[in-house]
């Protein structure tokens, strides 16, 4: 039977080479986005799933209260992780880190800038990382240790073992390599190529060790049988007992929920990359039903070719099990060719999809996940796309389809309906795809306060910081350079906050969360910022030792008090005169409105150069001379550089990509919704030949025809804009409810997407509906 299913089926394509070609093409390349799409999600679902003992790590957060708002933190104080593994049995091992550093290594004349980070040793057996070399148990027996990714290794070693051997980092402290670890894979949390005992730096300022200051990670890995939520009660006033006064409250956030669940509002997690994978999720299975839909209509608008074949069956004494059975056979037969197709569609695409997505995903087809997922995918597709046509022409009459040929009404109707049905989605994609891209624009284009353009800046290793003023005033020579400064981060991200502050008529239940950063005094001019009121920072930062920057955001929390020559007073109650205010301008959140902010005109020890290039110069001639002045009084250190406008790019990148899939999927579902559409059109043509002939000879003209073919079609793409524009905007205002910076939905987008599917469609029906009107009638009547 099987094998007659076949040979039926190979007939039949063989037999209407177009039609077969129409519904395989529009099954694969649905076949083959749906399959892409569940590679990325795939991925992401699957993130650090190469960790063991996942589903017993956590890493502590913490949910501060400002002005009645939570917000959710990470970072946690140096002594906590101690003193929690000593009270709570439940703790299995505890582990920190000192966040992500990027320092200088050098061996001999290489030397190369590399991530990593300082953590205690109880990290290697929680994480259990694969060694390649050394000892996983003796990895930090010394001070000066260090263990290296297998990437890096290379880099330095080459192929060797490099246990034993030494690499010097930031050119003062000789540091032993003491075990080589396998390269984490791309969907993984961690992206450090080293790791070094936390030991050489939890000690180095004093407020490191103090329970109000927050600024490791904390990782905890609980026994078997322990209860989180039963941990979670004993960790939440935790904080409260060895630091008085806090209102700081602490829980555990599991490693499975790091990648998709990371989004808190209020201190209560709510969404996070979990919504991207659910969307595409959703449109990897439209793009598929869409391409389902092409397969009923061109199965059911040919099944007149088939309805002599199935009256005599039936009249054979077919039944109707084995009449469905054929059809459904028939077509997952054709969804299997179409998956063989797909995978071919798959490798020619994949490395472009890899690149729009960043990622780096692979097809393997010998692995049982892949595998058992095409062979499904063939089934179901091929099921669902087969069992409408299956029971529609299983049902026919054979007397009636013998005698007069006559089909069961109501096959056209449903036609109609799965093309609006197809049509309604391309337009919903497409409206998304517009608004989604307008609303990144929108953020994009709006005022900063400060210039991103030609802004770069680069880490202050080694002695830069200490050499500024050389520095500052060979790059003012060069005529290359409109200004530079200092700073402790760069100005798009400014991590340093705090609530202690306080000034005259404070209200004791007035606690704004406050960003604070050291800057050198050109760091205003620089940024192209504008100052609100009084004056800018001196020259000499000795002069400005009992003076502060704040900008308009903090003044307006101060009230009567944010004024040019008021005091401030800072955590250890050192009072500072108000010396300027600077116009607010936006950082860390670019969808939020300027946060309160302090700026001190302390270069000391600051980390972040900064330097403005001139618009008018040549870009290149202009990073050559600034690393070759950067490098001169930076010796042994290379000249690594970022541009702020493209980290300000970065910003965006989810929802970048957002617009960018919905784009690419909206065109492909165009593209297969046309595909049937140039199927049916050609169908209706064909089968109102005679009447197309009758109407020529009487004198119809082709402009006439051609619009009689394509005004019914024309009908279905109206219906579907009057049933996706509100689908549309129901789904687009929920969306953009997560943003406080947002656009107004504009009718004229759905108008533009309206006419635009319009004009595909015609564009496709018109093709087939001009060729039936140029066709001679003589051939369409001689039978008659």
């Amino acid at each position: 039977m099987i094998g007659n299913y076949f040979k039926t089926t190979l007939r039949s394509l063989l037999k209407n080479r177009a039609y077969s070609f129409l519904n395989i093409a529009g099954l694969a390349t649905g076949i083959a986005c749906a399959s892409l799409i569940f590679l990325w999600v795939q991925d992401e679902l699957t993130f650090n799933h190469n960790f063991e003992k996942r589903d017993n790590l956590y890493t502590i957060y913490e949910n501060q209260t400002y002005e009645g708002k939570m917000s959710t933190f990470h970072a946690t104080p140096g002594p906590m992780a101690k003193a929690i593994k000593a009270e709570i049995p439940e703790i299995k091992n505890i582990a920190r880190t000192g966040g992500t550093n990027n320092l200088l290594f050098s061996l001999g004349e290489k030397t190369i800038n590399e991530e990593g980070s300082y953590a205690d040793p109880e990290i290697f057996s929680m994480l259990k990382m694969p060694f390649v070399h050394g000892d996983i148990t003796n990895a930090f027996t010394e001070l000066h240790s260090i263990v290296i990714n297998a990437t890096m290794a290379r880099k330095f070693f080459g192929d060797s073992d490099p246990v034993g051997k030494t690499l010097k980092i930031n050119n003062e402290q000789d540091y032993t390599v003491t075990g080589v670890f396998t390269d984490l894979p791309k969907n993984s949390t961690f992206k450090f190529q080293w790791l070094a005992p936390l030991a050489n730096i939890d000690h180095k300022m004093p407020w490191m060790m103090e329970w109000g200051a927050n600024w490791t990670l904390t990782y905890v890995e609980l026994v078997q049988s322990a209860n989180v939520n039963g941990v979670n009660k004993k960790l939440q006033h935790y904080l409260a007992s060895k630091n008085n006064g806090t209102k700081t409250e602490c829980f555990l956030f599991g490693m499975n929920d790091w990648n998709l669940h990371d989004n808190f509002v209020n201190g209560k997690m709510d969404g996070g990359r979990i919504e991207y994978v659910r969307l595409f999720s959703i449109i990897a299975f439209i793009i598929l039903i869409i391409a389902c839909i092409n397969f009923m209509n061109l199965s059911t608008a040919r099944s007149e070719k088939r309805a002599k074949e199935v009256g005599v069956r039936k009249v054979m004494g077919a039944g109707k099990g084995k009449l469905i059975a054929q059809f459904i056979g028939e077509a997952i037969v054709m969804s299997f060719i179409a998956v063989f197709i797909a995978i071919g569609f798959m490798y020619i695409i994949l490395p472009s999809f890899n690149n729009l997505v960043q990622k780096e995903l692979s097809i393997n087809i010998s692995e049982p996940l892949h595998l058992t997922y095409l062979v499904s995918i063939g089934v179901v597709t091929g099921l669902l796309a087969g069992s409408y046509p299956a029971f529609y022409l299983s049902s026919f009459n054979p007397i009636a389809v013998l005698k007069s040929m006559k089909l069961p009404a109501g096959a056209g109707f449903i036609r109609e309906g799965l093309v609006v049905i197809q049509f309604s989605i391309s337009i919903i994609l497409i409206v998304g795809t517009i608004i989604i891209y307008q609303q990144i624009q929108h953020v994009k284009n709006r005022d900063l306060g400060y210039n991103k353009n030609d802004l770069i800046y680069v880490s202050t290793q080694g002695k830069l910081s200490a050499h500024f003023e050389s520095v500052y005033q060979q790059l003012k020579q060069s005529g290359m350079v409109e200004d530079a400064s200092l700073s402790d981060f760069p100005v798009l991200q400014i991590w340093k906050n705090t609530d202690n502050y306080s000034w005259e008529g404070k209200q004791p239940a007035q606690n704004p969360l406050i960003s604070f950063e050291n800057v050198s005094s050109q760091f205003v001019r620089t940024m192209g910022m504008k100052l609100a009121s009084g004056r800018d920072f001196y020259p000499n930062s000795s002069l400005d030792s009992n003076s502060v920057i704040i900008n308009e955001a903090l003044a307006k929390q101060m009230g009567k008090q944010g004024h040019v020559g008021a005091i401030i007073r800072n955590v250890g109650n050192k009072s500072y005169e108000i010396a300027g205010i600077v116009k607010d301008f936006l950082y860390n959140d670019m969808y939020a409105v300027s946060a309160p902010l302090v700026l001190y005109n302390n270069p000391t020890g600051t980390d972040v150069l900064s330097i403005h290039i001139k618009r008018n110069v040549n870009l290149q001639d202009a990073l050559v001379k600034i690393g070759a002045i950067v490098k001169a009084n930076n010796p042994g250190y290379p000249f690594e550089y970022k541009f702020m406008d493209d980290d300000f790019d970065q910003i965006f990148k989810t929802e970048a990509l957002t617009g960018k899939l919905a784009g690419v999927f909206a065109s492909l579902a165009i593209l297969i919704s046309c595909l049937g559409l140039f199927g049916l059109a050609a169908y209706t043509a064909e089968r109102r030949i005679k009447e197309i002939g009758i109407r020529k000879v009487l004198g119809a003209s082709v402009a006439g025809l051609t619009g009689l073919l394509s005004k019914d079609f024309l009908k279905l793409v109206g219906i579907s804009c009057l049933i996706a524009f509100p689908v549309a905007w129901w789904a687009l205002n929920n969306w953009l409810q997560n943003y406080q910076y947002r656009i107004t939905i504009n009718w004229m987008v759905f108008a533009a997407a309206g006419i635009l599917a319009m004009l595909i469609a015609l564009a496709t029906v018109s093709f087939q509906a001009v060729k039936a009107a140029l066709s001679n009638p003589v051939n369409s009547l001689r039978n008659e």
